[in-house]
């Protein structure tokens, strides 16, 4: 990566960071893009070329690095192992520690979910190379198959955290592979 790229992933990385931050500390409809901006050292108009909306920013800070990191469990996982396995457990993996607070104030607030539903499309490109390669589909199967693995996984994830109208967040007893293999399961056949 160049220093140009570099440079870029900082700024986009710092001003996620700060969005998070002052969600959690002032609450979502108090952050201001010229609050994230001022925090993150750049200046407004610098923010407007990373993100479209405060609710983009607040989210990039929670799911920033994690579809490279499913992209890259997915790839690592060996050809032979059943596609819906490796898919578990590429998934599986960026959820072992427990929800987090950023997580809790994502899936608790309307407009942060949407904008996290549409960063969960973010991954299904890389996914869908993975489906072409392993089961030799065309792209159109591909991108279709990937679509229904994300919304799986999506689902998977509300279900596996239980939030509660005191706020908390409670994890219940079933751990996040047993409700990301529930959910997969049901498109498993066409991953075969």
């Amino acid at each position: 990566m160049g220093l140009r790229e570099r440079k870029k992933t900082e700024t986009r990385a710092a001003l996620s960071a700060a969005a998070l931050r002052l969600a959690l500390e002032k609450g979502v409809d108090n952050v201001r893009v010229d609050e994230i901006a001022e925090a993150a050292n750049v200046s407004p108009r610098t923010y407007n070329n990373y993100f479209a909306s405060r609710e983009q920013a607040i989210v990039a800070g929670v799911t920033a690095s994690r579809a490279l990191r499913v992209a890259s469990a997915l790839r690592s996982r060996p050809a032979s192992e059943p596609l819906v396995d490796s898919i578990v457990f590429a998934f599986a993996e960026q959820y072992r520690e427990p929800p987090s607070e950023a997580l809790a104030l994502v899936t608790s607030t309307p407009p942060l979910r949407e904008a996290y539903l549409d960063s969960v499309s973010s991954m299904e490109p890389s996914i869908a190379d993975v489906i072409a390669e392993r089961l030799d589909k065309d792209q159109v199967a591909a991108e279709v198959l990937a679509a229904a693995v994300s919304a799986a996984a999506r689902i998977a994830v509300q279900r596996w955290v239980d939030l509660r109208p005191s706020g908390l967040v409670v994890v219940p007893a079933t751990s996040v592979e047993e409700h990301l293999r529930e959910a997969i399961g049901h498109i498993a056949p066409a991953l075969r």
